[in-house]
């Protein structure tokens, strides 16, 4: 057995305390004991795991952002006392309200969870029979209203509460389909142009007829007006990601507007156990995570930190283009993921190797860099790099360009 006394001292002959004792020769006892002598824990690489310089932007499979140390101070704090549940979601709700300047708030496991709660609250108000029938909708009203252009895989969240989507092209397909049995109309905000109806006609055709709406804003931070914007226009229900641009915790989010569907949507939360968002558990350290992420992220800069965007993305652009034959396109995209981001394509004639075949080189190189794209080209953003990263990528990306030239 390896004890304190002998630990300390093998540390102590070490270049890196500790750096050199493989976690397989060690208890979880001695590793424990190891991290609290030597240090933090690289518990990525004690799993085997590779690290990225993120360059693609905010996606789930890439674990979403990396929140501030205020954030994860909030979220140790948190683990230190109990509390009661409900009775924080409370007071949280309340303090993101009074923050955003709109009815009710509550924190949701993600963009996702808020739209299945969301929903389920307007399908079932504050009866609680009707809560506990779900996902069974005999008797209820359970359609939801969808523009074609709209109705997307992430509807699922919809689909969860035994609701089913009603998907309709123009204003007057819309209108028609609007009867006894629908429940909501919901509106995909990063999808606005691939559908005729847009946000202001939307909103009026259901006040027109009693609907309730829904707008799903998961990746529409930033700019920050967003945060304010939707309940502003008349939107029942927003919902943001937690875990994206706020850089809050990634299996939180923001259900935001209505008081009393968002009342009714925690009475499928826990505490509560015979619910169908039970298993959306949002718990104490994850709310007072995104309350905080919340605060810092409206008291940024946020010109100041466009204009590194812009410099950090001009960098990368003009490393590429000082190889012969590539060309780049700088662009903000419209809706979701608002953010300066750069496309990158070349001759494949002068330089030879495939986007596939750059983003791979990428991937696997030392550090690893994590980028999107398609066949044609390589797509990069730096909103969820560390300030002088951009500067590896660049000369990474200029490097392996130029040995296939």
């Amino acid at each position: 057995m390896v004890t304190r006394r002998k630990l300390i001292k093998t540390l102590s002959v070490l270049p890196i305390a500790g750096s050199l004792i493989g976690p397989h020769l060690l208890s979880a006892n001695s590793i424990a004991e190891t991290a609290s002598i030597a240090g933090t824990r690289n518990f990525f690489k004690e799993l085997g795991l590779r690290t990225f310089i993120n360059a693609a932007g905010t996606y789930t499979s890439m674990t979403g952002s990396l929140m501030h140390k205020e954030v994860t101070s909030a979220i140790t704090y948190g683990a230190t006392e109990y509390v009661n549940l409900d009775e924080l979601h409370d007071k949280v709700g309340e303090r993101i309200a009074m923050l955003l300047d709109c009815e009710y708030a509550t924190v949701s496991s993600g963009a996702f969870g808020a739209m299945t709660i969301g929903l389920a609250g307007v399908i079932c108000g504050m009866d609680n029979e009707k809560v506990a029938q779900l996902p069974d909708t005999t008797g209820l009203k359970d359609e939801v209203i969808v523009q074609e252009g709209h109705d997307i895989g992430y509807t699922h969240a919809l689909l969860n509460t035994g609701a089913k989507i009603v998907s309709v092209k123009g204003r007057k397909e819309m209108e028609k389909a609007i009867g006894k049995k629908t429940a909501m109309m919901w509106f995909l905000n990063a999808n606005t142009d691939n559908a005729e109806i847009e946000q202001e006609e939307f909103i009026e055709i259901a006040k027109k007829h009693g609907i309730p709406t829904f707008i799903d804003c998961a990746a529409d931070v930033p700019p920050v007006e967003n945060l304010f914007k939707f309940t502003k226009m008349g939107f029942d229900l927003v919902a943001f990601s937690g875990g994206k641009g706020i850089r809050g915790p990634q299996s939180a989010g923001l259900l935001l507007g209505n008081k009393e569907f968002i009342t009714a949507a925690r009475l499928h939360t826990p505490p509560r156990g015979t619910t169908i968002g039970r298993g959306m558990k949002v718990n104490k350290e994850e709310v007072l995570g995104m309350l905080v992420a919340l605060e810092l992220y409206l008291e940024r800069d946020h010109e100041k930190e466009w204009k590194m965007w812009e410099d950090q993305i001009n960098l990368i652009s003009n490393s590429a283009l000082s190889v012969n034959g590539v060309k780049t396109e700088i662009y903000v995209p419209k809706y979701a993921n608002h953010v300066p981001s750069l496309r990158i394509e070349w001759d494949q004639d002068l330089v030879k190797i495939t986007p596939d075949d750059l983003r791979k080189e990428l991937r696997d190189g030392h550090p690893s860099i994590e980028t999107v794209g398609s066949k044609e080209n390589v797509g990069m953003t730096t909103w969820m790099m560390d300030p002088g990263q951009e500067r590896i990528v660049a000369n990474r990306l200029k490097e392996i360009l130029e040995a296939n030239s």
